[in-house]
């Protein structure tokens, strides 16, 4: 399958999925949280999508393709770190924290992967 887009990516779909399970899974936090650990893991989740996109669209350069991803990758570090928040808060059940945290983790190894071997996605000129 040719690669047209940033949509195209296995990583991409995947980081888009895992950003609407945080969504459906932060509504149940306490209201408390709102502005502070809700707001923060569904941002940085879907953080992880936008940057992809903006790391497709540098493509060109290797440098700012991998430096978008590195973003891509912080993002989705804070949230992992988020999740074991709300897991240790006990707003996640541990069964659910551990799957959602290994699809956390998943994600990571991807966009490694991608950041060791950028050359397979860049324009060629």
């Amino acid at each position: 399958m040719e690669i047209r887009s940033e949509r195209d990516l296995r990583v991409f779909q995947l980081a888009y999925k895992f950003a609407m399970e945080i969504f459906e899974i932060s509504k149940s936090f306490p209201p408390e949280e709102r502005f502070a650990l809700t707001g923060q893991i569904r941002r940085s989740s879907r953080s992880v999508c936008m940057n992809l996109g903006e790391a497709w669209a540098k493509r060109r350069y290797e440098l700012h393709f991998v430096s978008k991803l590195t973003d891509c990758d912080g993002e989705n570090n804070e949230t992992g770190t988020s999740l074991l928040f709300a897991r240790d808060c006990g707003y996640l059940h541990p069964d659910v924290a551990s799957h959602i945290l290994e699809e956390n983790r998943e994600i990571g190894r991807m966009l490694g992967a991608m950041i060791k071997n950028p050359h397979s996605f860049l324009l060629r000129l």
